[in-house]
């Protein structure tokens, strides 16, 4: 019997110095009362996870689910070629902490600011639906201020506004606002989580860096679009960054119109029948009857 125990542990010895595992527990061995599902979470490394990718896709993505032209598809590219068309389009409104959204954002856009609050990020809407009437302040205010280049980079014209569809809105945090429409938003606790996480209310931030001479604008980490969360994840998933690449849709700069009397604001064509009348009375007609 010696003899047996002894040729055992010289077998189990020389398996395990050839790195051979031979003996296994019939039994699972819990530690500490747990079960070893939970032990093993245990001792996981802690730790930031990083956001979730969305699930892998089964079925190719159906591009055509919604147009890309009718101002209220949630899938519509305004660009300074696309405009909004009809120019004076006004979305089914709700109120969203008493600004005016575009009914298909409106309870996604509260879902992701009351998400936002659970964090401590203290998020605030500062902008959402434009009429066309505002835009135009809007822009001229930011061309007397800055020049009309520097205020096409940064500022749409009129007609040319994801505002005006409603589907978009600015996002600021007056609890630390240094940042609030600048760059450096995109580092700021708020601006990093919406970067990683506003695609699961099927929000995308609309204007990213280096896109600029796709979309035709600068850098706007606090602006953000929606376009619903199929299409939101299908974005996140392929790692595409602007509607235009993701649709094949042109954008960059605004057409050259021809500077001649039939030249609307912002240098869109107007019909010959308000040829006539002067920017200034073209403006006061349109804020007469889209003010918001």
């Amino acid at each position: 019997m010696r003899w047996r125990l002894a040729g055992v542990a010289a077998t189990a010895t020389a398996l395990a110095v050839a790195g051979v595992l031979v003996l296994a527990p019939s039994r699972p061995v819990h530690t500490h009362g747990t079960d070893p599902g939970r032990a093993a979470a245990a001792t996981a490394p802690t730790g930031l996870a990083r956001p979730a990718l969305p699930a892998p896709r089964q079925e190719p993505f159906d591009r055509a689910a919604h147009s890309t032209t009718d101002p209220g598809s949630i899938w519509v590219i305004v660009n300074k070629t696309h405009p909004v068309e009809p120019s004076d389009y006004r979305p089914d409104i709700e109120i969203v902490r008493g600004y005016q959204v575009a009914r298909a954002a409106a309870k996604p856009l509260e879902r992701l600011l009351d998400a936002g609050d659970r964090r401590g990020l203290g998020l605030k809407i500062e902008s959402a639906f434009r009429s066309y009437g505002y835009q135009l302040h809007v822009h001229a205010a930011t061309a007397a201020a800055r020049g009309e280049a520097e205020a096409d980079r940064v500022s749409a014209r009129a007609g040319y506004s994801e505002h005006q569809t409603g589907l978009a809105v600015d996002l600021i945090t007056p609890g630390d606002p240094a940042c609030d429409f600048e760059p450096c938003f995109a580092h700021t606790p708020a601006g990093r989580w919406l970067a990683d996480n506003a695609w699961r209310w099927g929000f995308v931030v609309r204007y990213q860096p280096a896109t600029t001479a796709v979309t035709g604008y600068a850098p706007e980490p606090w602006h953000l679009r929606y376009v619903g969360r199929p299409l939101a994840a299908e974005l996140r998933r392929e790692g595409v960054r602007t509607l235009e690449e993701f649709f094949g849709v042109p954008g960059g700069g605004y057409p050259r119109w021809p500077r001649d009397p039939d030249a609307g604001v912002g240098g869109r064509p107007v019909s010959r029948a308000t040829a006539s009348l002067t920017t200034s009375q073209r403006c006061s007609r349109i804020e007469a009857n889209m003010l918001v």
